[in-house]
């Protein structure tokens, strides 16, 4: 309960602070005429951004996911605590701080080390250090802030082995975080998949399937590297969906963001869709999980069914919000209203 209530007020101060930067952004934009004239209906207003910290604060702890986390006692609390921390320190633009909490969310379940990019993206950006790969102040920076960042973690590594007398811990932790040796059913993807797999195929696949956590970062930061919060709510619905052993406190995290980004709203396809999608299978997990292993009148299937169809929901989600800020990104450059060279109304299609 502690540590939700830490999320929350860390989560609050990070949105207040990114929401004052939001608005000195828009208004220097706007100075230099870099926005289409006819998108005053854009631009988010101090008025639109005030309640949002809160929004996100009281998202978060009256979240149900959260609320079933708490109950249960589990421990992704805490590494939601830190990861809102680490949040924090990144906005705040203390990178000292940035790295020492990610070290911490990266000892803890190893998949945080995908926020890196976005948070030293934003740190760039606040330094006013252009994004060019042969500029040497973009290479000192970012040797500077992963060294910190390898520093923090080695001490902490460090530390572990002290305490233990071993380095037993490491395959203890990160080699089952990996390997995925237990294959208990949980809201994954991975349980499954590798319970119905053949031995010897089994490296391969895992290999694949974690991949899949790894393999967005690098796109997504050459996309959204003037938009590297946005890109960071990106980052953590791809942990809780492609991580091997997620948990509803991982969903209640990246769910928080969406009052955020509510000047999207209009552009959203499939809200309501995907809302209801969420909302049955979230009420049919422990009905087919009763029905599975207390009644036995359903079997494996019938819960993996359900864990895949929420999963494709999320997914769809996140397709959809990023659809949003891209089209909204679009629009705010070139205008509302789009024509052709002939005059003619035009329709944009993101593909």
């Amino acid at each position: 309960m502690i540590t939700d209530v830490l999320t929350a007020v860390a989560l609050y101060l990070a949105i207040q602070e990114f929401n004052k930067v939001v608005f000195k952004k828009q208004k220097l934009l706007i100075k230099l005429d870099k926005y289409a004239p006819d998108v005053a209906e854009l631009i988010q207003t101090p008025m639109e951004m005030h309640y949002i910290p809160l929004k996100v604060a009281l998202c978060y702890l009256l979240n149900p996911y959260t609320v079933m986390s708490c109950v249960a006692k589990s421990t992704c609390a805490i590494n939601n605590t830190v990861i809102a921390f680490f949040i924090l320190a990144t906005i705040k633009g203390s990178a000292f701080l940035s790295t020492l909490f990610l070290a911490l969310a990266t000892y803890q379940s190893l998949y945080p080390l995908t926020l890196f990019a976005p948070a030293l993206l934003y740190l760039l950006q606040r330094q006013f250090i252009p994004i060019k790969l042969k500029s040497e102040s973009f290479q000192l920076y970012t040797m500077q802030y992963g060294a910190l960042y390898l520093c923090n973690l080695g001490v902490i590594v460090c530390l572990s082995f002290f305490l233990l007398n071993s380095w037993d811990f490491i395959p203890s932790v990160y080699g089952f975080i990996l390997s995925v040796p237990d294959l208990t059913p949980n809201i994954g993807l991975f349980w499954y998949f590798f319970a119905e797999m053949f031995e010897h195929f089994s490296l391969f696949f895992v290999c694949v399937f974690q991949i899949n956590v790894f393999f967005y970062t690098i796109p997504l930061a050459i996309k959204l590297k003037e938009h590297p919060v946005f890109f960071m709510f990106v980052q953590m619905a791809i942990i809780s969906i492609f991580k091997s052993y997620p948990t509803v406190g991982d969903v209640a995290l990246y769910m928080a963001f969406l009052p955020v980004w509510n000047h999207l709203y209009r552009f959203l396809r499939n809200t309501f869709i995907l809302s209801c999608v969420l909302i049955v299978c979230s009420l049919l997990f422990p009905v087919l999980w009763h029905l599975w292993i207390y009644a036995g009148s359903a079997n494996s299937n019938f819960y993996y069914a359900i864990t895949l169809t929420f999963n494709v929901g999320q997914i769809l989600l996140v397709s959809d919000y990023f659809y949003a800020f891209l089209r909204r990104e679009y629009y705010l450059t070139h205008g509302l209203h789009l024509t052709r060279p002939d005059g003619t109304e035009a329709m944009l299609v993101l593909k």
